[in-house]
């Protein structure tokens, strides 16, 4: 970005982006939510556009781009009218593997990185376990060393795309935690296989987005050789800290985008919709609240590509990315909320969208980290206030 303004290049990769949404209208995402249909068609085509290696390197088939662009290709697919239905189904391949880019060997990236970038390998992302949630120090996930390699053995909870992924990244202890210096360490990444025969993978039923399936994945004896471990043993979550940065950013912009898109489909409406002989958007009760959710999302969503900007200048953006993804859901989901109850009863009805929003907006407000847990970090890291937990 150049000062508050997209450059030309940016702007370009906005209306790339927004070619491909235009042939992916609502009906599309409905029936996606409705059936639990994957989006297939929309992820070969983000492939075909060369969109999934925005910020991958150019040497391995990527653009060589930053995390703002990669936040205005995820922006511009959720306010679509995709919402997090479209956003995740290419969330991983978009930045997921920026472990492997930044640690992995060259042989790994040579095999992993062009199949990614092409859509050919699909991935998920195994963090998360039912004992530990955000205490990633306490995962009881184990990986052995077994002849050249390991054997892992462990449970994960919420791991998105289990159901269609050929690939797992994955975290597990290799060292107890007893015996190390400090609760984060002993901890390695590995990007392996999904074998089947090893890892039984059962959808969460859940109350939004879903065509992109969440799992609880039980894993027993899998076989990972060792050329799968990324980096060093034993430093996997420093590994992870790398990407969480950009991933709140992400969140951020997406949920944003979802609020934009309920905001459009509100006052759209509000101008349409005739009651006691005059359009309901002549209401002040109807007026304000889409108003001030308009001057919300764009507040977060200011701070979000001041995070973006930082990360890609090499500068720390905690604080920023952590606090763009809290007031990007925030604005999100309360647009959201606003655009269905400006439809009155027909917010209710699938027909018009808003409570598709509503839905998948909620996600950011949980995922991938807590409200409070970000609240906690700003309280510590920025104003120097005693650890609470």
């Amino acid at each position: 970005m150049s000062g508050f303004w997209l450059t030309e290049e940016q702007e370009a990769i906005r209306e790339g982006v927004s070619k491909v949404m235009a042939d992916f209208g609502d009906e599309y995402w409905r029936n996606a939510d409705e059936t639990g249909r994957f989006p297939e068609e929309f992820v070969s085509a983000m492939a075909a556009g060369g969109w999934l290696g925005v910020a991958m390197p150019e040497e391995y088939g990527g653009a060589g781009l930053g995390l703002t662009e990669a936040a205005i290709v995820m922006q511009t697919v959720a306010q679509s009218g995709a919402a997090f239905t479209g956003a995740s189904a290419i969330h991983l391949n978009i930045f997921g593997l920026m472990p492997i880019v930044k640690f992995g060997t060259e042989d790994q990236k040579r095999r992993h990185l062009p199949r990614t970038i092409a859509g050919e390998d699909k991935a998920c992302f195994a963090v998360t376990e039912p004992n530990s949630g955000l205490d990633t120090a306490s995962l009881e996930t184990r990986a052995e060393k077994h002849g050249n390699g390991y054997r892992i053995n462990g449970r994960k909870i919420w791991t998105t795309m289990a159901q269609r992924a050929n690939k797992i990244l994955l975290i597990a202890r290799t060292t107890p935690k007893e015996q190390t210096a400090k609760p984060m360490q002993g901890l390695s990444l590995f990007y392996t296989d999904f074998d089947r025969a090893r890892i039984d993978a059962k959808p969460i039923p859940k109350m939004g987005r879903k065509a992109v399936e969440c799992n609880m994945l039980f894993i027993e004896d899998l076989q990972v050789p060792a050329e799968d471990l990324i980096g060093e043993e034993g430093k996997g979550f420093q590994y992870l800290l790398a990407g969480l940065n950009p991933e709140r950013v992400l969140f951020g912009v997406e949920a944003v985008g979802i609020g934009r898109a309920a905001l459009a489909k509100a006052a759209t409406y509000a101008k349409e919709r005739i009651v006691f002989g005059r359009p309901i958007g002549q209401n002040q009760g109807v007026q304000h609240p889409l108003a001030k959710s308009w001057a919300e999302l764009e507040a977060a969503n200011l701070l979000a590509f001041k995070a973006a900007a930082l990360y890609d200048a090499g500068k720390d953006c905690g604080a920023e990315a952590n606090a763009a993804k809290y007031l990007g859901a925030e604005a999100g989901f309360r647009a959201a909320e606003a655009a269905v109850l400006a439809h009155g009863g027909m917010g209710y009805a699938k027909e018009y969208d808003v409570e598709r929003y509503m839905r998948e907006a909620m996600i950011a407000r949980i995922a991938p980290v807590s409200r409070e847990m970000i609240l906690n970090f700003i309280a510590e890291r920025v104003l120097l206030l005693p650890k609470s937990y």
